[in-house]
């Protein structure tokens, strides 16, 4: 087999600068997510007034305990034929009940004094007391823009109210939006909340129609902080986004943006995306937990997860519904009480202050330092091609170049996003294995006589570890700084390939594995007709009832791999290891990820003691491929670019630290077994 591999002194010196470079892009990429750093708290003003009626409590005394307790702002949604009544205005009636009122004598005739006194079936009728004239006229404004001025007749009530009638149906229209209520809105800001408009789109929405929902919330811009949009389309889909955009900018609104469920991108609203890059990128992201969900989640678990969120994912608007059970020893309004203020302790207790959502700063990183990341993660590219099979340095450089100059023009040009998805992709899968590969090149060249001492075997092991882990860690550092901008902090664009991260890897170290060690013995791999007649042997293999078990528990190995990697898994958690996570989420800066030190430090530790003790080559290849698996999910979690720069990198040394202490128990196991069967063979038979 080939026993010498160079490592080319320009490549490896390319790859420093471009890590370099990463560092560079890491720090301003770290100081605009640390000046991002104010979360605001969300709650439905509907969901808050049902709240207060159940509680019996004036709605003003309970938005100010709401209030006291951190609650800061307060989402107004449009009004519906459904909420009217409701609201204490407007009495609202559908055509035929009033007809059949009048004809059984419960209503005076005529009702209308400018109807002749006729009814219509097909017309809803909706009343309201004179001193609500504001009110009422904002309300027929409304009906007219979404149903059309012809449809909305005003009438005069006999008894002195004010009266519409309107061409609808009253079923299929029950729930539709109309607009936002001046009354709602101004009630949230006399209590002193933040407003957050929910608006809706319109039918063939016009310019005039998206202006119109600016122009009731311009009275009340100061306490305005964000936009969120109901339903699936944002205000002003398809042709009016520009102006939506536009008059976003111009008041200073935030845009919020839902998260979706699997903690992916948002919940879909066509367009809402084409606005905030038209805004330039004055958005927020947005977390609920699902209506589902919250019921079977205990207080202290639901505060937990909106602290972890805001921290680890970029949230800085956490919208919340109401616990609708109180908790034993609480009252209803004790219970909610305690879960707002308990979710304003955790959030500042991570470093967060509460008040209108942050946002980020539009930040790009310079195209120069891109350019040299990328040409550091195709430099690792070709040199991980030279330990794979040696080439000509000649070659090595016009490789270089060609790759190079493919995916540092567009960059360099003010565009890119392809290529340096690309060059991410790239890291995540190189850095890990030219890890791996290097300890395994330093392993060949020292490697100890069989029977090596314990402390040796846990000091290299450690050492190597260390050594590998800092390798993959300058991986994840291209990673996260060839996509830092406000669009991947966001999480508008996304890092993808995430699973393809993770099976590469195995299968690269692998190729690097067999040319160096051969792992069902025999020949050398030191030509392609080697290479060939190993593909055969392989392929000839016997196959044992063992070796069909191990392939089962690989395969299942694999499934849980693969399936539990990404956010749309179907692999289930057992309850154990949600157990083990909220332990580890309280005890440390950032959770270490099971893969690393529950696989794949342990097993790099057991790799070393395989190899000292020449244990049987299949294993140590199983040994190498599990320690992989480490490295590579250490470079995986950059790939969450919502997640801060510094919190991917603190989770690696986590990792880092416990993976270490679980795998000298696991050498020291292993030796200890060793010992029992050594003690356990000398035992002499009897009559020996």
């Amino acid at each position: 087999m080939l026993t010498h591999f160079r490592y080319n002194p320009v490549l490896v010196a390319l790859i420093a600068i471009g890590l370099i470079a990463a560092l560079a892009i890491g720090w301003q990429r770290h100081a605009v997510e640390t000046g991002n750093s104010r979360v605001e708290t969300v709650m439905d003003y509907e969901d808050i007034i049902e709240f207060a009626r159940m509680e019996g409590i004036a709605v003003p005394d309970m938005m100010r305990r709401l209030k006291e307790a951190g609650l800061t702002s307060i989402a107004v949604y449009e009004t519906t034929l459904e909420k009217l009544p409701s609201s204490g205005t407007f009495a609202v009636i559908p055509g035929i009940d009033l007809i059949a009122r009048q004809r059984s004598g419960e209503l005076a005739q005529p009702l209308f004094s400018d109807s002749g006194g006729r009814l219509d079936p097909a017309q809803v009728y909706i009343f309201a007391a004179p001193n609500d004239a504001g009110a009422f006229d904002e309300l027929a404004a409304d009906f007219a823009r979404r149903l059309g001025p012809g449809r909305v007749h005003r009438l005069a009530a006999a008894d002195g109210r004010l009266a519409m009638a309107v061409d609808t149906d009253y079923a299929k229209t029950l729930k539709a939006n109309l607009g936002l209520p001046t009354f709602q809105l101004k009630d949230v800001a006399d209590n002193g909340f933040n407003i957050v408009a929910r608006p809706s789109n319109y039918t063939k929405a016009t310019a005039d129609d998206v202006g119109a929902v600016f122009a009731r919330l311009a009275p009340f811009a100061a306490n305005v902080s964000g936009i969120m949009f109901v339903g699936d389309e944002a205000l002003g889909f398809p042709g009016q986004l520009a102006v939506t955009a536009r008059l976003i900018a111009e008041n200073g609104y935030t845009l919020y943006m839902i998260e979706a469920p699997v903690q992916l991108k948002f919940v879909r609203q066509d367009g809402m995306l084409d606005i905030a890059a038209a805004a330039g990128y004055l958005a927020a992201r947005v977390y609920v937990i699902p209506k589902e969900e919250q019921p079977k989640l205990a207080l202290a678990t639901a505060i937990n997860r909106w602290a972890l969120s805001d921290q680890e994912r970029n949230i800085r608007v956490n919208l919340l519904r109401k616990y609708d059970k109180a908790v034993p020893g609480q009252n209803l309004t004790e219970t909610n009480l305690a879960y707002i203020s308990g979710i304003k302790k955790a959030v500042e207790a991570k470093g967060f202050a509460l008040g209108r959502a942050g946002v980020f700063a539009p930040y790009f990183a310079p195209p120069w330092l891109l350019a040299l990341v990328i040409l550091g993660a195709t430099a690792a590219g070709v040199l991980f091609l030279t330990l794979v099979w040696p080439f000509p340095a000649r070659w090595q450089y016009t490789i270089l170049a060609i790759l190079a100059l493919i995916l540092t023009v567009p960059v360099l040009a003010g565009g890119g996003t392809l290529a340096r998805q690309a060059t991410a992709l790239t890291s995540a899968i190189l850095f890990p294995v030219l890890a791996v590969t290097w300890q395994l090149d330093r392993w060949r060249r020292r490697e100890p006589r069989q029977g090596a001492a314990l402390g040796r075997i846990l000091g290299d092991g450690l050492g190597g570890l260390a050594l590998a882990t800092a390798l993959s860690l300058a991986g994840g550092l291209y990673l996260g700084a060839v996509l830092a901008d406000i669009r991947f902090l966001l999480e508008i664009e996304i890092f993808r390939g995430v699973k393809l991260t993770l099976l590469a890897p195995l299968l690269l170290i692998s190729v690097i594995y067999v040319v160096r060690y051969n792992p069902l013995g025999g020949e050398p791999i030191d030509s392609h007709e080697a290479i060939a007649r190993q593909l055969r042997r392989v392929l000839d293999y016997p196959v044992h009832i063992k070796t069909l078990l191990l392939f089962a528990a690989g395969a299942a190995a694999a499934w849980i791999f693969i399936g539990r990697s990404g956010h749309t898994a179907g692999v289930p958690v057992p309850a154990f290891e949600i157990k083990l996570r909220s332990f580890l989420e309280q005890v440390m800066y950032a959770r270490p990820r099971e893969k690393e030190f529950l696989v794949g430090h342990p097993a790099f530790l057991l790799a070393v003691m395989a190899l000292y003790r020449q244990w049987p080559p299949l294993l140590h290849y199983l040994l190498i491929v599990a320690a992989t698996v480490g490295q590579s999910s250490m470079v995986e979690t950059f790939a969450h670019l919502r997640t801060p720069i510094l919190m991917s990198f603190v989770r690696g040394l986590d990792g880092l630290l416990v993976g270490a202490i679980l795998g000298v128990l696991a050498v020291l196991a292993v030796q200890i077994l060793h010992y029992l069967s050594f003690l356990l063979g000398r035992r002499t038979t009897p009559h020996e």
